[in-house]
């Protein structure tokens, strides 16, 4: 096992948090094929939104949903991770772990929808 590095201070620390940072969301990307599926309806539906005639605080509640979902997804590939390495055989506290953050991207994937059929709703009445 390698050591850890010292720390980065200052500018240079966030300079190399950003660079992790698009490394999780490239890892993100290419690995997890939630997460490609749930990119490609953000950038379908993002523009889709900005274009059609609704309110502009519900365009900006669908993208903020959208950007959530992608959040949400993050984070359970993280937790499924750390839970896979931690428990690589069943357990039922790993299932769990893994069950509910399956959960709240199921959530955030309900509320984008709500917020879509109720775009709808408002277009077509």
């Amino acid at each position: 096992m390698s050591e850890k590095p010292t720390p980065a201070t200052g500018m240079k620390r966030i300079w190399k948090a950003f660079f992790y940072s698009l490394s999780g969301f490239k890892l993100a990307f290419q690995e997890e094929a939630a997460f490609r599926q749930e990119l490609l309806l953000v950038v379908i539906l993002s523009p889709l939104c900005l274009i059609l005639n609704l309110p502009v605080w519900l365009k900006a509640l669908i993208l903020f949903s959208h950007l959530q979902v992608l959040i949400v997804e993050l984070l359970n590939t993280a937790v499924e991770s750390v839970v896979d390495k931690a428990s690589p055989e069943f357990h039922p506290d790993a299932k769990k772990a893994k069950d509910t953050g399956s959960s709240a991207v199921l959530l955030s994937l309900l509320v984008t929808g709500a917020l879509w059929v109720y775009a709808i709703y408002i277009l077509i009445s």
